[in-house]
């Protein structure tokens, strides 16, 4: 699905009126969509049930009084309520009367307006920005403070489609209903925390009225297609070597997880390097991969003298990860650089690998082989020198920026997670809050160097994880609970996920 802003779409819609259909067709084939797509989530639920359909007096109303007119006829006791005015442009003023005409009652929004089984939202669409002045505040917060269900057209509003901004008592829905595309608001906070489920519906528009190389989202057969069967005279060699040089003494889990992951994810087999000092903590939690432990410093964190060993199982390798719970000194850095320089297999930098290089990003340029770097906002907002808030008001903007600059696959982690080699840019729509929790990037990281052990590209390595890792979430909150679900819980998930991909 593609996600587009605010000025995108409007363009493409543009050069669907020149080329092929009227604003008013569309309107009527947006209102249509729109019906089915509630009737799709609801059914029954909807009949004789009280529908107030809030309209404002822009065009994103005339989708509201096809839905009103609609949802009138389908035996909902459906009505407008306006927010503002009655509708003066040609095209919502037609689909007004045929409502009114149908017997669909119209009212002026008043306090008692919102008392109702269904809010169906039409106020703004994609054309709110701003705050929300008289009498749409007043409107917006009689919305929000209703029992009623809220269904959103196009966007929530109150949010910015374009910047994702949203204003004071912005509409909160249960439902947002997006036309033709996804738009930045549905998928960057803070509105995207105000569109509750989306559902994308399609209005017919063709093809050549888009540009190429939109933000794409992660798609199930997409993911699906970038696994091969497994041939029956495979052996471990088959499926790849992964190197993990991870863990210190007082994080000695992050590697753990990081390499249970990579073996539940299906990597024939993962060698985990980390100070001797920790090796009977790990050890105790894992029994099918290979310990490498290897040369310590006084922090408990792997020495320098640790290069050699580096350097051998390196070329023994088919992918690396470094710096789950790798520790921060002299040592690490020095260690972080030695990979990135030499290492001629595809390496995936998380974590503390990431904050080693903090201060001298330019080494990314240097390096020879494939990288992924997986940074959460704040790691995100140390490499680049800006503001966490700024980097989640920027998500897309500001990881695609810094992969095309240092040449680098970026995962930038988060609700809608962004994946982007610089060029292209997509955004996952699994998972749920359940996951911000410590560990659950060091899994994510060992499913991509699975993932590119066994022979997939860096770049769809790092998609198919992080859909997948989100796959693993939403089913551990499924059978538990968003605020009661470890890491463990999501790695018991993984194998069986993956029979979907085979």
């Amino acid at each position: 699905m593609r996600i587009l802003n605010g000025d995108e779409i409007r363009l493409v819609e543009q050069r669907c009126f020149e080329r092929y259909s009227t604003e008013a067709e569309l309107m009527l084939k947006a209102g249509c969509a729109c019906f089915s797509e509630i009737i799709k989530k609801f059914e029954n639920e909807i009949k004789g049930a009280s529908v107030c359909v809030f309209c404002g007096n822009g065009k994103n109303a005339g989708d509201g009084f096809v839905i009103a007119r609609l949802l009138y006829c389908y035996g909902a006791n459906a009505r407008i309520v306006l927010a503002d005015k009655a509708p003066s442009i040609a095209e919502p003023l037609m689909y007004f009367e045929q409502a009114e005409s149908s017997g669909v009652k119209v009212e002026y929004f008043t306090e008692k307006s919102a008392n109702a089984d269904f809010i169906v939202d039409c106020i703004f669409g994609i054309g709110f920005h701003g705050e929300a002045r008289a009498p749409f505040d007043k409107v917006f917060k009689a919305v929000n403070e209703s029992a009623a269900k809220v269904i959103s057209v196009d966007t929530p509003s109150g949010s910015n489609a374009t910047t994702a901004e949203v204003c004071k008592n912005a509409i909160k829905a249960d439902l947002t209903i997006a036309i033709s595309t996804l738009k930045y608001a549905h998928i960057q906070p803070p509105s995207n925390a105000f569109c509750g489920e989306i559902s994308a519906v399609d209005i017919g528009i063709p093809e050549d009225c888009y540009d190429e190389n939109y933000p794409e989202t992660i798609e199930f057969e997409a993911v699906k297609k970038c696994f091969a069967p497994r041939d029956m005279n495979s052996n471990k060699g088959t499926f790849g070597c992964q190197l993990n040089i991870c863990s210190s003494y007082n994080m000695f889990g992050a590697g753990v997880i990081a390499t249970k992951a990579a073996m539940r994810s299906g990597a024939g087999l993962v060698k985990f390097m980390l100070p001797v000092s920790a090796y009977p903590f790990a050890a105790a939690h894992l029994t099918q991969c290979v310990f490498e432990p290897a040369p310590e410093n006084a922090l408990g964190t792997l020495s320098k003298n640790a290069i050699n060993l580096v350097k051998e199982q390196l070329s023994r390798a088919d992918s690396v990860v470094i710096g789950c719970g790798l520790g921060v000194n002299d040592d690490t850095k020095e260690l972080c650089e030695f990979v990135l320089k030499e290492s001629e297999i595809p390496i995936i930098l998380d974590a503390d690998g990431i904050n080693c290089i903090n201060g001298r990003i330019s080494i990314l340029k240097e390096i020879k082989a494939p990288v992924v770097l997986t940074p959460h906002p704040m790691e995100m907002s140390r490499l680049v020198s800006k503001p966490i808030a700024e980097i989640q008001e920027n998500r897309i903007k500001t990881a695609k920026e810094f992969a095309g600059e240092n040449g680098v696959v970026l995962v930038l982690k988060g609700a809608n997670t962004v994946v982007t080699d610089g060029e292209k840019v997509f955004v996952n729509q699994t998972g749920n809050p359940s996951m911000a929790m410590g560990g659950t990037g060091d899994m994510l990281s060992g499913i991509i160097g699975s993932f590119v052990a066994q022979g997939m590209s860096a770049f769809e390595a790092a998609k198919c994880a992080v859909y997948i890792h989100g796959l693993c979430g939403d089913a551990a909150a499924s059978k538990i609970s968003q605020r009661g679900i470890l890491v463990s819980d999501m790695m018991d998930q993984l194998g069986a996920l993956m029979s979907r991909f085979e």
